[in-house]
């Protein structure tokens, strides 16, 4: 069965961090770009951080930078979304994606819009005190 499942989510303090896992079963995940993807209740979805097949290549969402780091471990099959400084407005339903496009920039990737192959059911992230 061809899934990704993501892990790692709960209840966090304000300022807390957490690791996200995105974990591929039945491909190959070294042939994709993963997206991890963010969705409030009454928000659209949002792009937060897209890394390059490699990983040598990260965007992040400007509301983001400087506190997610996405990252990926291709001999592990597994891509990552290191959270720090969590603050309330980060509560929302986390999901990775990936897509197997090429010559698309991460910017674009991480656009709400954006198809992507496979996507994974989520995971709940709430901050709160």
């Amino acid at each position: 069965q061809l899934q990704l499942v993501e892990s790692g989510g709960g209840l966090v303090q304000p300022g807390g961090s957490l690791r996200l896992s995105c974990t591929a079963s039945g491909f190959t995940l070294d042939r994709y770009v993963i997206g991890w993807f963010r969705q409030a209740p009454g928000r659209e979805p949002e792009g937060v951080s897209c890394i390059s097949k490699s990983g040598d290549s990260t965007y992040s969402a400007d509301s983001v930078k400087g506190r997610f780091t996405g990252s990926r471990d291709n001999a592990k099959n597994t891509g990552y979304l290191q959270m720090d400084n969590l603050t309330q407005e980060d509560t929302a339903v986390y999901y990775c994606a990936a897509s197997n496009a090429f010559g698309v920039g991460l910017n674009r990737m991480c656009s709400k819009d954006f198809q992507y192959d496979y996507r994974g059911q989520g995971t709940q992230v709430t901050v709160s005190s």
